[in-house]
């Protein structure tokens, strides 16, 4: 990971864009959904048209505002300077990423190790309960949830974990060949990541459909419901953002865009992806199987 920047040539200055209206419309539209979801919670039916409208507008900025940069970057606008200022934006972006999964598993840790634990000790400890026969034990829904069935690790979690791992060795697979210059194993290696983040998906969906019509495990199971989904949940969440980056930089690669010296588009999106795989690795041991 080369974050520092080259010698720039003497009267080469940082570029700068043009004035655009991109930035606001985000906003607005990032207002919007926000609005159409709170419209919506509180049983107001247009909501849902407000937040696809919100969402309608995103989807019109993203397209518009990426869409320039990758102008830009063929044009030749970008050199050593932005080149950098990209590495440390990404840098700092999946550093903020790493804060926000240190939370929740925190979250966890606190609830495993110190609360349910605690709670369950009570009558031992001062000699009254707030619960009779709560026994603090893990996975706890707490002593009024639902009965629920745990998530075991030896089925689709262990599947998904061998999905990621092999993502992760096509990708470094096409970042290879990108070096070297082989085009197709690039984009072969590409699609199979694609391919395999893909089936990840489908399997985390059933995973859930089956949690909650055959488990009983929902984010009302309590103190384990809650923590299952939603560490899985947003890890599910970034995997469909890394899916969806993956697949316009493939797209870029069918083009010919990149080359073995400059390609920090594929570079940055290979770094999020390989914290997205070390995430599920995280969530693998201390949710599924510990």
């Amino acid at each position: 990971m080369n974050l520092s920047p080259s010698p720039v040539p003497v009267g080469r200055h940082y570029y700068v864009p043009q004035p655009s209206l991109y930035p606001f419309l985000l906003a607005c539209s990032l207002f919007l959904l926000a609005l159409g979801f709170i419209q919506t919670v509180n049983g107001f039916d247009a909501g849902r048209w407000v937040m696809l409208g919100g969402i309608g507008v995103i989807l019109y900025v993203l397209r518009g505002w990426f869409g320039r940069v990758v102008a830009e970057s063929q044009g030749g606008a970008y050199r050593e300077w932005e080149d950098a200022s990209f590495r440390y934006g990404m840098v700092w972006f999946i550093a903020s990423e790493v804060a926000f999964f240190t939370a929740f598993f925190g979250a966890l840790f606190y609830l495993r190790v110190i609360s349910v634990p605690a709670l369950g000790g009570m009558e031992a400890a001062h000699g009254f309960t707030l619960w009779p026969g709560y026994a603090g034990l893990w996975p706890s829904g707490g002593p009024q949830a639902p009965r629920f069935t745990p998530m075991g690790a030896w089925g689709i979690p262990a599947i998904n974990t061998a999905l990621l791992l092999s993502s992760g060795a096509t990708l470094t697979w096409a970042h290879w060949g990108l070096l070297k210059g082989n085009r197709g194993r690039l984009n072969l290696g590409l699609a199979a990541t694609v391919l395999l983040g893909l089936i990840f998906i489908v399997l985390q969906a059933y995973e859930y459909h089956h949690a909650y019509t055959e488990l009983g495990l929902t984010l009302g199971a309590g103190a384990y419901g809650a923590t299952f989904f939603m560490l899985t949940g947003f890890h599910g969440f970034h995997v469909t953002l890394g899916v969806i980056m993956l697949t316009v930089v493939l797209g870029r690669c069918l083009k010919g865009h990149f080359s073995p010296e400059r390609h920090f588009a594929f570079e940055g999106v290979a770094w999020y992806w390989h914290f997205v795989d070390v995430v599920w690795l995280l969530l693998f041991v201390f949710v599924y199987w510990l």
